[in-house]
């Protein structure tokens, strides 16, 4: 037996990190005041370029390097980077460092939470919405696409 058989370089056999969510609290849980969640988040994936009607979100970075847009400043920031992206401000984030972002994302009230509990809930991402489930989903919580990422 050789050295070789019995060390495992590096990321061989390892699965790459997948985009993920883990609810921390749910509107009715705290009286709608607040929903939180942890998003994992790989390199490269980017939110739509979106606001919220009713809701202010503010991001926390755990790990990893992310890109926020929020009106028209983009500021780039590392783990330990908090932002408030305020109700009614066109806002957008990309996961842009060299390893798999982890962000604590939470929304006041807890309206615009409602769609992230609603799509655990269902396992139905934005793709496999047809044109009027989507305009459905993002009304009923108060979210509005106003374009592809900015980043």
């Amino acid at each position: 037996m050789t050295a070789i058989d019995i060390v495992v370089p590096t990321g061989r056999n390892s699965a790459p990190p997948i985009r993920s969510i883990s609810l921390k609290l749910r509107g009715d849980e705290t009286g709608e005041s607040i929903m939180m969640f942890e998003e994992t988040i790989p390199i490269g994936t980017k939110s739509a370029f979106h606001l919220h009607h009713d809701s202010d979100e503010v991001a926390y970075v755990l790990e990893g390097e992310l890109t926020f847009k929020i009106g028209d400043e983009i500021t780039v920031g590392g783990s330990g980077t908090c932002t408030l992206m305020p109700r009614g401000i066109p806002h957008a984030w990309m996961s842009t460092g060299e390893e798999t972002g982890r962000v604590l994302f939470l929304y006041t009230p807890a309206r615009a939470g409602g769609l992230i509990e609603e799509q655990q809930r269902t396992a139905r991402k934005f793709a496999s919405m047809s044109e009027e489930e989507l305009a459905d989903i993002l009304y009923r919580h108060g979210w509005e696409i106003v374009g592809p990422s900015p980043l």
